[in-house]
């Protein structure tokens, strides 16, 4: 026996909208009862924290928790489609003999699916999860004939988390044991019988949303800036020679250099208003230094370093915290760029020249900005600038002074990154599809049972301090309009983008998962 997933013009990575196609290649040896066979689309969010001493000791004393070093996990099913592939509905119809799930003969077979990849995650749609077993008294799917059904997952657990209604985020690993994101094709070939078990494979693929619509361009600019001033300089600890005639050439300037108003700029690194980034592309970075104080001192720049710098917040149930990861973009030294002229006015701005960075590209491990139930990146941006006021002389010959070194750094905080595939235009003429919004619902708890008289029933129940309204109840409270469903966003006929950047993510999508296994029973 041996069972394959064969992807039909599979891409490096899949986006929303896009059509995951294959066939499922099952290989058998001997005849082989079968029942039916499915194929799942899974994405899975998965974090896990240690609870540290200070929240062992804080709870100890009132109500139990996890002690000091126990790992606290929670899983988010962020993606979950099913499709039945054998018997497909043809077959199912269909009242030829033969033509129900029975026995396979030995020989290859093949068995193609085709599922839609969404927009939207579906562990915050009470309305998704109540359609799978195990939600509103669903059963198990049976065939005509009596053939064993196949199991989904259970939504009630999705439902006792917290969750965020957003884009499905993009695939995420490099924190080992403590948070991933992936996804799955799974296929279960399901074999009746008591003694008999089911026949299982799986792949991963890597997943990069589309993004968001962009706003429109305008001239402003978001920005960081720094004044600095130069220190008043000092002689050298040693002297000039004197010349063969006893007199010393240098002494007059090095007496007017010493006198020398020190320079005092203003350094800004500005980006364009919104500050978006996009994958795979170079940043948009502008450098300029600004004259403030009437001085014929030269500045030069000898250094710079453009960095991302990306903040992956974790969190399990009532435990947090913050990943920070460094990406360089551009890091250069030993570098000579007067500012501008030792003649220029008072305000004068002179603009680095950008042919450090433009032609570099972020790196296609950088993942964009997302929010998601359990796991959040947001980005910032940190450049470096080494300035100095003259420049060393490594022969010794007319040098007085040391060259005084300054270095800024210039940090912009409000940074997102983009993926850089965009949306089709029939996505962007949807009246309502909006950017993802990140409004966070508490779990609902199911309804408590009661028997109520008819008069009652008329009646709305009241409040209950152990049980207040969730979701889903009559008198619930409504929260913000999140992004739009998968169904209610788009037409059927509607393909996902053709063009796309490259995305290499951490690690292989296939490579075994690190994280522990889940204690808390909450999958």
């Amino acid at each position: 026996m041996s069972i394959r997933i064969a992807l039909d013009n599979a891409p490096d990575f899949f986006t929303n909208l896009d059509f995951v196609a294959g066939r499922v290649l099952l290989g058998l040896n001997r005849p082989e009862n079968v029942g039916n066979i499915v194929i799942k689309l899974e994405g899975e969010s998965r974090t896990a924290l240690s609870a540290p001493e200070f929240d062992y000791d804080r709870r100890r004393a009132s109500t139990p928790g996890p002690g000091y070093g126990d790992v606290v996990t929670e899983n988010h099913k962020l993606l979950y489609l099913v499709q039945q592939i054998y018997p497909d509905e043809r077959a199912m119809a269909s009242s030829v003999v033969g033509a129900m799930p029975g026995v396979l003969h030995p020989g290859q077979h093949e068995f193609p699916f085709k599922l839609k990849l969404p927009l939207n995650n579906i562990c915050g749609d009470p309305q998704a999860l109540a359609r799978l077993n195990g939600v509103g008294g669903g059963s198990t799917n049976q065939s005509l004939l009596g053939f064993g059904g196949y199991r989904t997952m259970d939504g009630t657990k999705q439902m006792m988390l917290q969750h965020v209604k957003s884009t499905l985020p993009p695939s995420l690993t490099g924190f080992p044991r403590e948070a991933e994101i992936r996804y799955y094709i799974k296929v279960t070939i399901q074999r009746p019988g008591f003694f008999k078990e089911n026949w299982r494979y799986q792949t991963g693929f890597k997943f990069l949303p589309i993004e968001p619509p962009r706003p429109p361009r305008t001239t402003q600019e978001a920005f960081a800036r720094r004044p600095f001033s130069f220190k008043p300089r000092s002689p050298a600890p040693y002297k000039q020679k004197r010349s063969f005639f006893g007199s010393n050439k240098h002494s007059a300037e090095n007496t007017d250099e010493a006198q020398e108003t020190p320079p005092t700029i203003e350094m800004s690194a500005r980006l364009p208003f919104p500050s978006i980034l996009t994958c795979n592309q170079p940043v948009p970075l502008r450098l300029i230094a600004k004259k403030l104080e009437p001085s014929t001192a030269q500045v030069y720049v000898i250094s710079l370093e453009v960095a991302l710098i990306g903040f992956t917040g974790v969190r399990a149930h009532h435990l947090q915290n913050t990943e920070v990861t460094r990406w360089v973009v551009c890091s250069e030294s030993n570098m000579q760029i007067p500012i501008g002229k030792p003649q220029d006015p008072v305000g004068s701005e002179f603009v680095i020249p950008d042919g450090l960075w433009a032609n570099l590209a972020l790196p296609n491990t950088i993942a964009p900005s997302f929010t998601a139930c359990n796991l959040q990146r947001r980005y910032e941006l940190e450049v470096k600038i080494g300035l100095s006021w003259g420049l060393p002389n490594p022969k010794g010959k007319g040098v007085v002074f040391y060259p005084q070194m300054l270095y800024l750094p210039l940090k912009l905080s409000k940074v997102e990154v983009f993926s850089g595939i965009s949306p089709p235009a029939q996505l962007l003429d949807t009246s309502s599809y909006r950017p993802q919004q990140t409004t966070p619902q508490p779990p609902s708890l199911p309804p408590r049972q009661s028997v109520a008289t008819s008069s009652q029933q008329q009646q709305p129940p009241p409040h209950d301090a152990l049980y207040p309204p969730q979701l889903g109840s009559n008198n619930a409270p409504g929260y913000d309009d999140a992004p739009p469903s998968y169904d209610e966003a788009m037409a059927q006929n509607l393909s996902g983008p053709a063009e796309r950047p490259a995305y290499s993510g951490v690690t292989a999508e296939n490579d075994p998962s690190s994280m522990p296994s889940e204690k808390s029973g909450l999958h």
